[in-house]
């Protein structure tokens, strides 16, 4: 399986993303995306793009096999 890495800007996306799934388990993803989809709506591209990678950093996390060169 071939899953690029997201992008993040900084170590905060990554303690949001740690928040929400701890906050929300296996729904964290959902959740990522309801914020993201909430600053969409409002006009906000910069947290709406922010929540998009922090879902897709959720998204990467979750998957248990290895997704790319294991050293």
């Amino acid at each position: 399986m071939q899953l690029p890495a997201p992008f993040l800007a900084d170590r905060g996306a990554v303690d949001d993303a740690y928040a929400l799934m701890t906050e929300h388990g296996e729904e964290a993803g959902f959740a990522a995306a309801a914020r993201a989809e909430q600053y969409r709506v409002l006009g906000n591209h910069v947290h709406f793009a922010r929540w998009r990678q922090i879902e897709r950093l959720i998204t990467y996390l979750s998957i248990d096999a290895a997704l790319d060169t294991v050293h």
